[in-house]
């Protein structure tokens, strides 16, 4: 069953976050947009290239008001120690979450059966709780993270203007579509 549309499960976890061990939950992000950006595991190889590019992008996300958390079947503690050991990861001003019990990656749909490990995910979540898009890619496919603000833009001005929608690589002030009778059959 699709997430999409779902209400978003409720989630706690430690994180490593700007120096210190802090305990989260989906309670911080009530009310904003959120991006839960899941992983395999620490100390990889896709990873650390897909992180570093969260963290250069994370600018942007919070000037649109967007929290960021990243996931990880690893506990905080790794997470504190590949951020001190990795050029790319000590970049990352966003919570690392660990999730040791699987419990979070299970609950989003994206734990590996099996393998302790969670999929290549990406969720968003509207300010509502809401689950407006998902991502799901194959281990060895990185993701893009000027994609993903793309994608967050066009989810945005879709749920702050009822009645019109994005069309395929819509960029933020373009033309929108309104849906309609009218309309159907002449694109």
């Amino acid at each position: 069953m699709s997430l999409i549309n779902t209400k978003a499960a409720e989630w706690a976890g430690a994180a490593y976050h700007n120096g210190a061990f802090v305990d989260l939950t989906n309670e911080d992000h009530k009310g904003q947009w959120a991006i839960l950006f899941f992983y395999p595991a620490d100390f990889t190889f896709v990873c650390p290239t897909e992180l570093e590019d969260m963290a250069e992008h994370y600018d942007e996300f919070q000037k649109m008001g967007v929290k960021v958390y990243a996931f990880s079947t690893d506990k905080h503690f790794s997470h504190k120690a590949w951020h001190e050991s990795s050029e790319r990861i000590g970049k990352i001003r966003f919570p690392m979450v660990g999730d040791p019990t699987c419990e979070i990656a299970a609950a989003f749909d994206t734990l590996r059966p099996g393998q302790g490990a969670a999929d290549r995910s990406t969720i968003v979540i509207d300010p509502d709780g809401i689950i407006q898009y998902v991502e799901t890619t194959s281990e060895g496919v990185g993701r893009n993270a000027a994609e993903l603000v793309r994608k967050v833009k066009a989810a945005q001005y879709v749920y702050n203007h009822p009645g019109e929608v994005c069309p395929a690589k819509w960029e933020e002030g373009e033309e929108t579509l309104a849906p309609s009778f009218d309309l159907a059959g002449k694109l």
